[in-house]
């Protein structure tokens, strides 16, 4: 990724603090008094540091942090008794959910080795992630809903610099990885905290347009994909800002490009093939090519990774079902970078895309305030334990909003908005 003149000579200890800022003031909007609640691999250490730093300087209560380390995560798949891999922490889980519920906002620090379970026994991998999704449904359902402000940044760790960059020596890749990241992040320039506020203005300028318009559904055409995405019934379009149940605003992703609403569970017909690669738990999933029938894939082909895809798409009745449709210009910056990052924060920003499972409940009028899961329901969010994104957008795909009347008006020609 390019840089701002001048950027690149700052030291990497105030460029660091200044993403650790933009994470809590802008991501987070964190207020006085709030408790936070933090997960992060051992390697984004100074990165966890420095946010807390922040937190606490914006008057925050109480910083917990869990860490994640990849050796001992092996160890399990090295060590444990088959029965291990249906157990999860579910104590852990729902003491988030309960710290959520009291008024706690949510920090994610990726990073995380894209490859670090591709030696691992796919049918473990499966029922450990099923138990963990499962135990994680209380969390889940507050963080999706947007019940309190939560943000995911991210932190360039050895393993994840590897893997974007495997021709490099390890320095030089975790160098180019922060430059990648601080750059997408917009902390490159005078004032950063201003830049997002730019930012948020123009996301928030599309999904007024888009909104405005009431689509029922959209279209999506191009190399290997036609395919109609039926929208959810009061469906809202959301991006770049919004402002969580608590009455906090915050930005879920930094960095984000995306501007995106729920689908109807039902309603998706066609065929759709996959632009950029999907990089699931230690498995890169290419060349995904599915079809659609009332809303479920009735069909399922990828040249890499095809028996992982199977086991998502079998994880609940849901998985196969769509929770979200987002629209992205193919200029974005990401996408323009020409990296795949193999981590969905990033590769999601560089693409149009669509996830398979759990629904945003956010992305209904009024921020779905008040609406119990039988009214979501009836309006078409889908339900599930995964929320699994994967890019169907590029140069070469037009997109067109189509009207409750069946008119088709260009929202996208090729990869780019139309207006």
């Amino acid at each position: 990724m390019s840089q701002t003149p001048g950027t690149a000579a700052l030291p990497f200890t105030e460029r660091l603090d200044r993403l650790a800022e933009v994470a809590v003031r802008v991501g987070l909007g964190l207020r006085p008094g709030q408790e936070l609640v933090m997960t992060a691999p051992l390697e984004a250490v100074p990165l966890a540091r420095a946010i807390t730093e922040h937190a606490y300087k914006a008057g925050a209560a109480l910083v917990t942090t869990f860490y994640a380390d990849d050796a001992a995560t092996l160890a399990r798949f090295a060590h444990a008794p088959d029965e291990a891999f249906d157990k999860a922490a579910g104590w852990l889980y729902a003491g988030m959910a309960d710290a959520y519920r009291g008024g706690a906002a949510r920090l994610a620090i990726s990073g995380d080795d894209p490859s670090l379970l591709a030696g691992q026994d796919p049918a473990k991998v499966a029922r450990a992630n099923r138990s963990r999704s499962q135990a994680y449904v209380p969390a889940l359902e507050l963080i999706a809903g947007f019940s309190t402000n939560w943000t995911i940044v991210s932190a360039a760790t050895k393993p994840w610099a590897r893997t974007v960059f495997p021709d490099l020596p390890e320095d030089e890749a975790v160098a180019r990885l922060w430059d990648a990241v601080f750059s997408a992040s917009r902390i490159d320039g005078a004032d950063p905290v201003a830049a997002w506020g730019e930012h948020n203005r123009d996301l928030a300028r599309r999904t007024e347009r888009l909104n405005g318009s009431r689509f029922s559904a959209l279209r999506f055409r191009g190399p290997g994909t036609d395919l109609t995405v039926g929208l959810a019934d009061d469906h809202e379009w959301c991006g770049g800002a919004t402002t969580a149940k608590n009455g906090v605003v915050c930005n879920a992703n930094i960095p984000t490009e995306e501007v995106f609403t729920t689908p109807h569970r039902a309603r998706v017909e066609g065929y759709v093939a996959s632009t950029k690669p999907l990089s699931y738990q230690g498995t890169l999933i290419d060349d995904i090519r599915v079809r659609f029938s009332e809303g479920r894939i009735v069909e399922a082909q990828a040249r890499t990774g095809s028996d992982v895809l199977a086991k998502v798409l079998d994880t609940d009745e849901g998985a196969a079902r769509l929770g979200e449709v987002a629209l992205v210009p193919a200029s974005s910056a990401i996408s323009a970078s020409g990296l795949l990052f193999y981590n969905t924060l990033y590769d999601e920003n560089a693409a149009s895309h669509i996830a398979l499972g759990q629904a945003y409940s956010k992305c209904f009028r009024n921020g779905g305030e008040g609406l119990s899961e039988a009214d979501l329901a009836e309006r078409g969010a889908n339900r599930s334990l995964i929320h699994i994104d994967w890019m169907i957008g590029s140069a070469e795909i037009d997109v067109d909003g189509i009207t409750d009347s069946g008119e088709a008006v260009p929202v996208m020609r090729r990869g780019e908005w139309a207006d």
